[in-house]
């Protein structure tokens, strides 16, 4: 029996965080206490090259204020990373394309550090820049706060219902 030599499929958050350290992302694990959430690994024949972890959201609203994107409509992209260049690209087209429309959300966002990436991953996925948000210090880890775009997919009618 052949089995593919790549598939996109769940991993569990313990794992998941293991890679952001072992692959070195600048914000770490992902380690929110008390919510829901998925994650996913690319995997090349059987190893995982890349991961897409996704959360609810820690604040009621999007960036503090953006009263039309709340814990109930909208699904936050926390992390995205890989082993190499270029998988980051192909893990969040599958993640938006297969995992986010059966998680039940309108809307996914992805905070992107304005200072260390250029936004293209996103851009370049059709996703939308909605705004700019500074954090100040984390009071958890003391980690010092981030200038970051917001960036959002919206949800989009199926292709096979707009044909009917």
């Amino acid at each position: 029996m052949l089995f593919p030599p790549v598939t996109f499929e769940p991993i569990d958050r313990v794992a998941a965080n293991a890679l952001l350290v072992q692959w070195g992302h600048a914000m770490g694990p992902m380690e929110r206490g008390n919510v829901a959430g998925v994650s996913y690994a690319l995997m090349h024949e059987g190893r995982p090259v890349a991961v897409a972890m996704a959360a609810t959201l820690i604040r009621e609203c999007v960036g503090g204020g953006n009263k039309n994107l709340t814990r109930e409509n909208t699904i936050e992209l926390t992390r995205l990373c890989a082993e190499r260049a270029g998988l980051c690209r192909v893990a969040l087209r599958l993640w938006r394309e297969f995992v986010f429309p059966t998680l039940g959300y309108e809307n996914a966002i992805s905070y992107q550090d304005a200072d260390m990436h250029s936004g293209n991953t996103y851009r370049f996925d059709g996703w939308e820049r909605i705004g700019f948000s500074s954090s100040g210090t984390d009071s958890r880890s003391g980690r010092k706060g981030r200038r970051k775009w917001i960036w959002r997919w919206r949800k989009r009618p199926c292709m096979e219902a707009n044909a009917q």
